[in-house]
């Protein structure tokens, strides 16, 4: 298995099926910080149900439509990042991240991103890589921001979650726009 250093005793690590304890932990700690954003958090509630997550998205990276992965600060799973979405037919991907509270702050979400976007332009060709969030949730937002995603639209109302309905923005970066932020970092 790979790890891709993030500094400061943090890691970047593919999150899988075998890990499925480690998994359930993390979401525990997570859920009520990101339980209004992000449907596994309130979802995953027993091993059973943390593993058959992490084995969806196995079978995603297997078919090549997604993936997922850990961050790990100081050996102890604290949030991830994941492409929900990923579609090599149409060259877009979606990105999704989250956090445990103890974690945040630190950088860890755009550094994280950005090894997935570098890697799904430059490795994989992908055009355009988008970053849906509730209009609601102002951390994302603000993440999204940082890392030179341009608000497209609002979907009103198109997210039913835990009985309201979201108005879900849709953040995205285009490739060539991508290479040139990085280029002049």
């Amino acid at each position: 298995m790979f790890a891709i250093s993030l500094g400061e005793g943090a890691e970047l690590r593919p999150l899988e099926p075998w890990q499925a304890e480690e998994f359930l932990e993390h979401v525990d700690r997570a859920r009520e910080y990101t339980g209004p954003w992000v449907p596994f958090t309130v979802t995953v509630k027993d091993l059973r149900t943390a593993r058959e997550h992490l084995q969806k998205y196995a079978d995603k990276q297997a078919a090549d439509t997604g993936r997922f992965y850990g961050i790990w600060l100081d050996g102890t799973l604290v949030g991830g990042v994941a492409f929900r979405i990923f579609d090599t037919g149409v060259d877009g991907c979606e990105l999704a991240v989250w956090l445990e509270p103890t974690a945040a702050g630190r950088g860890l979400v755009n550094k994280a991103a950005t090894v997935l976007i570098d890697w799904a332009v430059d490795q994989r060709g992908m055009h355009r890589v988008e970053w849906l969030v509730s209009s609601l949730n102002d951390r994302s937002k603000a993440s999204a921001k940082r890392l030179g995603f341009t608000k497209d639209g609002v979907l009103r109302e198109s997210f039913p979650w835990q009985g309201t309905r979201h108005d879900m923005e849709v953040w995205a970066v285009l490739a060539p726009d991508w290479r040139a932020a990085r280029e002049a970092r």
